[in-house]
């Protein structure tokens, strides 16, 4: 049987292969295993490129304010972590983890001949190649490969798996919620596709493949609907689509899943018009997310087994556009939250707002700096497996 006649006489001639979501590629999640003696790495995207200075900002540094006339945060703003650098001010429930020691600030992060581009430089963090080089396979999904035997060991928190987690052998699962992916598969449609992947018509012109995996994925969908009880939140998430879905990512990891690692993208934060408004709201949902699932992980003794990792694609420019917001930038911070830091609070020296590239932050640290650290130090692996550039522990994790 012909793809073309095998699709018409299927049901999913009638819904076309849009239905096919992403995370049917490498489900092989059966198996999940009810430990939780591992270390995770929860992983926050801000997506959009997040001002770092006005996340981080230098209140001491009049270059600030003079290229900042309307957007910079006034000194008595600030919520003050040193005697040069505040945060945000809506960042109150950060700022409570920053004081306990559970934060590590890297500033100056970027890479060699950055691109302002969204999607060019999302695809340089995911994939931690040159940004003269191109990958199909993300950082994450290299590592997956590696080291993980099923596509289990990484989820991401959303419709469909980013770039980072992509291997070559493998994809990571991504899934917005357990239960919804199960009733999705339990979908008329997906019954007669699935009743037809018996078929011995199925061949490779056909993508029968695709349909054995269709299988597959209704199987373990049922396993995490079916066999794993998620614990309920322990304590109270914020109402938001982040706070919900690093609730989820509480709730998994307290549940037991074998799971190593954790996506999570934070959105809107490309922040041309009007960013005070819409970045201090970010800011402040981020701040207040973040800082449950710290708690929520601490009251269930799984934080001193769990790294958060938060960064962006980019910074912005130094000096504000005539829009009230800033433009597309190179270096930015990123922030290493966990209980055990070796190197907890400010790592480095501010950005220089006086020597900068092309009126953006120059980079002082590459953040495949921060990629082997993560995988040298804490998952306790090999990083020139997974990085294709050697660099020094930073001393952080």
């Amino acid at each position: 049987m012909k793809r073309r006649e095998f699709i018409r006489n299927t049901s999913l001639g009638a819904v076309g292969t849009f239905f096919i979501p992403e995370f049917l590629r490498g489900m092989d999640l059966v198996g999940i295993a009810g430990q939780t003696e591992f270390k995770k790495l929860i992983v926050i995207q801000l997506s959009g490129g997040n001002d770092g200075l006005n996340t981080i900002v230098p209140f001491e540094n009049d270059l600030y304010y003079n290229l900042r006339p309307k957007l910079g945060i006034r000194k008595e703003e600030v919520l003050k972590i040193n005697d040069q650098l505040g945060l945000n001010p809506k960042m109150i429930d950060f700022n409570k983890l920053y004081k306990d020691g559970l934060v590590s600030i890297v500033n100056s992060v970027g890479y060699p001949n950055p691109n302002r581009s969204h999607f060019r430089s999302m695809d340089i963090w995911h994939t931690a190649v040159d940004s003269d080089k191109y990958s199909k396979t993300g950082w994450l999904g290299r590592y997956m490969d590696a080291h993980c035997e099923n596509s289990h060991a990484m989820l991401e928190l959303d419709s469909q798996s980013s770039l980072a987690l992509h291997g070559k052998l493998r994809n990571a699962l991504a899934i917005e919620k357990s239960d919804k992916l199960y009733k999705t598969l339990r979908d008329k449609y997906f019954r007669d596709v699935v009743e037809t992947a018996n078929s011995v018509d199925l061949n490779e012109d056909n993508q029968g493949y695709l349909y054995k995996t269709l299988i597959q994925t209704n199987q373990s969908a049922k396993y995490l609907s079916e066999t794993h009880t998620v614990k309920d939140n322990n304590l109270e998430f914020p109402n938001t689509n982040l706070g919900k879905k690093l609730a989820q990512v509480s709730q998994f990891i307290r549940s037991g899943f074998s799971t190593q690692v954790y996506y999570v993208s934070h959105n809107g934060f490309d922040s041309h018009v009007n960013q005070r408004n819409s970045q201090d709201r970010l800011l402040e949902d981020y701040s207040k997310s973040v800082s449950a699932l710290v708690q929520s992980l601490e009251k269930s003794g799984e934080l001193d087994k769990t790294l958060i990792l938060t960064f962006s694609e980019f910074g912005r420019r130094v000096k504000e556009n005539g829009s009230a917001g800033t433009d597309h930038g190179k270096a930015n911070n990123l922030f290493i939250i966990g209980k055990n830091l070796k190197k907890a609070g400010v790592y480095n020296e501010a950005p220089s707002l006086s020597k900068l590239d092309d009126g953006d932050i120059s980079y002082k640290i590459d953040f495949r700096n921060v990629y082997s650290d993560i995988i040298n130090e804490w998952f306790g692996k090999d990083a020139d497996q997974i990085i294709s550039k050697s660099f020094n522990s930073l001393g952080i994790i």
